[in-house]
């Protein structure tokens, strides 16, 4: 079996944003050599996320919106873990739901997705560094 291990950085420069990064761990997919197998894409930062969800910008949008409604950023007072000194109580929330990793096949080389699939980096509080693992096993 082999094993294949990769870091992906980013550097979202607003607070929140999306990012496809499908391109990204379909040039690791290749570069492991594996045609069968599994592949692990996870946020290595607990305010980021990774999931799998359609490219498409209206839907982008709507992802902002709703996640905003159901943690809202301000006012940063509402949030216990605010009172460390940190505004990102809600970013932690929004990752939660959003989830930390995702899990694809991988079949004749390709990763195995069903219709518009794609891999994204979800971030919530962005403007520095933070880092994606890509792990794959297989033959």
């Amino acid at each position: 079996m082999k094993s294949y291990r990769k870091e992906l950085w980013f550097n979202v420069p607003s607070r929140r944003g999306f990012v496809n990064i499908t391109p990204q761990v379909e040039e690791c997919l290749d570069e492991s050599g594996v045609s069968e197998g599994l592949v692990l894409v996870n946020a290595m930062h607990i305010s980021a996320s990774v999931f799998i969800n359609d490219d498409e910008p209206g839907l982008h949008h709507d992802y902002e919106e709703w996640l905003e409604k159901l943690a809202p950023h301000e006012p940063i007072h509402q949030y216990r873990h605010n009172d460390t000194g940190e505004d990102n109580a809600d970013a932690h929330m929004k990752r939660q739901v959003m989830g930390r990793e995702v899990v694809v096949a991988v079949t004749d080389k390709r990763l195995d997705f069903g219709p518009w699939e794609q891999i994204f980096y979800g971030e919530f509080d962005g403007r520095r560094r933070k880092r994606v693992l890509v792990k794959i096993i297989g033959e």
